[in-house]
């Protein structure tokens, strides 16, 4: 054996102890979900006729990661999706895909991914299956932490619409400073101030969309649409304050009307908090901030950014009947929220302690001062937008609801849940019809458990509703017999206008990573919201099958 041979081998299982070592260090993760419906028409609530027999959003999400070097892909099957979602939705594939390398203090993703600068004012994209939404960007991202405390983002990409791609390319960079790293005396006194500015360009060529004022002209629109955003935050100990002001330069859009007026929104948000009591107080102006990708597009797709609502996000059947999607057009919206724990082994606190939370929240739209400088009397399309003074607001209120809850164990073995809710809902505004729904919720949630494994919890609740379809009762019993089942039966009825139940009966299962829940009821149409975005969801009636397995 010669030398060039002996290193020819000893190079070669060299390489092979190296490849087999990194594929040893290389790690698997990922998901399965699939929701499915098996339709059946039922006149008496509206049911939407399908033809076919099963309906199905199923989710497969791969993962593979090593020290250096991450890579992931999606597929998806909405080949026959579940009803509500928009017809650009239907489809199957490999919509999502990505390869991303980090070394030291830098990070570079190339294919599809999510960001979000600040509070989403200028750019969030992100997923929520259960509203229809990925607006992933398909690009570039760099991610780099020169020093301690500092943090860059810069991007560019095309933004998703479902089966395609939008034409637009949407960049943007970001920077964030944590002071306390750079002052120590901040440190010293438990201080944190962080310094965040973000800058977002979109360029949309003005052949995509052609909007014409008549039969002969049209309007000049923008390629480069630009939005920045600043942002204060400051922690110390228990308290906390976030500052936060983004405007975007002139974007026509379906959701404006295809008027000129720049879009600007801000936002102050205050928390205070200790063992036993907190305390958050937010309010946020926000005037012509819908920011997307392709300027037609309307429905839940193609948004660049994301105007959060100042609302609660409540998880009851009846206290989530109406829920407040953002205007994106413009509104003042507040939100005030206090909790309050009583120690245990006082009068109010009792053996086991009690807690109570209110929660306030109320959004109405801007003052309108009139139309600026309109192409014809009264008419928004190619003018340069409505007029509005900063601090004023309009005499209508979008929504409103105070809602106070009592928590307290009174029992080793049984704990209770009351609330109050007073709502006011401007279904006129929010929906296009039905005027100013006002409701009284009174909610009962009682959980008993006969041994550490097997407990029944039950909801009773009513709401007193003037407008719309009138009073609703709500009823659920759940038992849980950990750690693998739960059988759930609730019943939902107007006993308002149309003396309509809508039942459900649940089976879950769950056994180690696996989960599987199988059902047959009915489904009121409404909203499904989330984070201030809505989607209508029609009512349905039929068996259910989910599933969901992470690995």
């Amino acid at each position: 054996m010669t030398n060039l041979t002996r290193r020819l081998l000893l190079t070669a299982s060299l390489l092979l102890t190296m490849a087999l070592n990194a594929v040893s260090q290389v790690t698997v993760s990922g998901s399965v979900q699939s929701d499915i419906l098996f339709p059946q028409d039922d006149d008496k609530i509206g049911t939407e006729h399908s033809d076919d027999k099963v309906l199905t959003n199923t989710y497969v999400d791969l993962k593979l990661g090593s020290k250096y070097v991450e890579a992931g892909t999606r597929f998806e099957f909405l080949q026959h999706p579940l009803p509500g979602y928009e017809p650009d939705f239907k489809g199957w594939g490999l919509p999502y895909f990505y390869v991303k390398g980090h070394y030291k203090n830098v990070e570079l993703t190339a294919g599809d991914f999510y960001e979000q600068f600040g509070s989403g004012f200028v750019l969030r994209t992100y997923e929520e299956r259960s509203l229809g939404i990925d607006n992933s960007l398909r690009g570039g991202r760099l991610v780099v932490k020169p020093v301690e405390g500092v943090t860059f983002k810069a991007l560019s990409g095309k933004q998703r619409r479902y089966w395609h791609h939008n034409s637009a390319l949407v960049s943007g960079v970001d920077l964030e400073i944590g002071l306390e790293n750079f002052i120590k005396s901040l440190q010293a006194h438990d201080t944190h101030i962080t310094l965040g500015g973000s800058w977002v360009n979109k360029h949309e060529k003005t052949g995509d969309d052609e909007i014409f004022v008549d039969a002969t002209h049209k309007l000049k629109l923008p390629e480069y649409v630009n939005a920045w955003d600043a942002r204060l935050n400051l922690t110390h100990k228990g308290f906390s304050v976030l500052a936060e002001y983004a405007q975007k330069t002139q974007d026509p859009s379906f959701d404006n009307g295809y008027h000129y007026g720049t879009g600007k929104v801000a936002m102050l948000s205050a928390s205070y908090s200790q063992k036993g009591m907190s305390i958050l107080l937010q309010a946020k102006r926000s005037e012509g901030m819908s920011f997307r990708s392709r300027r037609s597009m309307s429905g839940t797709s193609s948004f660049i950014n994301h105007l959060p609502a100042f609302t609660h996000d409540q998880t009851y059947a009846l206290a989530a009947q109406y829920p407040y999607a953002t205007n994106s057009n413009g509104e003042w919206a507040f939100q005030g929220e206090f909790g309050y724990s009583f120690k245990k082994g006082t009068k109010l606190g009792g053996k086991y302690g009690t807690k109570l939370k209110l929660n306030i929240s109320h959004v109405r739209g801007l003052k309108d001062d009139g139309i600026k400088n309109p192409v014809a009397e009264g008419r928004l399309l190619g003018s340069d937008g409505y007029k509005s003074s900063f601090f004023k607001m309009g005499d209508e209120t979008y929504y409103q609801d105070i809602d106070l809850q009592f928590e307290k164990r009174f029992t080793k073995d049984f704990s209770l849940i009351l609330m109050y809710m007073n709502e006011r809902y401007n279904m006129t505004v929010i929906e296009g019809h039905g005027g100013m729904i006002k409701s009284n919720i009174l909610i009962a949630d009682g959980k008993y458990k006969f041994s550490p494994k097997l407990a029944l919890r039950c909801e009773l609740q009513y709401q007193f509703c003037k407008g719309d379809d009138g009073d609703w009762a709500f009823g659920l019993a759940e038992l849980s017999w950990a750690p693998h089942w739960m059988f759930t039966v609730s019943d939902m009825w107007n006993c308002g206008e149309t003396d309509v139940h809508y039942y459900q009966a649940l089976v879950t299962y769950s056994l180690k990573a696996h989960r599987i829940q199988a059902g047959y009821g009915r489904t009121k149409a409404g909203f499904n919201c989330s984070g201030g975005v809505c989607r209508w969801v029609p009512a349905t009636r039929g068996f259910t099958l989910s599933y969901y397995y992470s690995f």
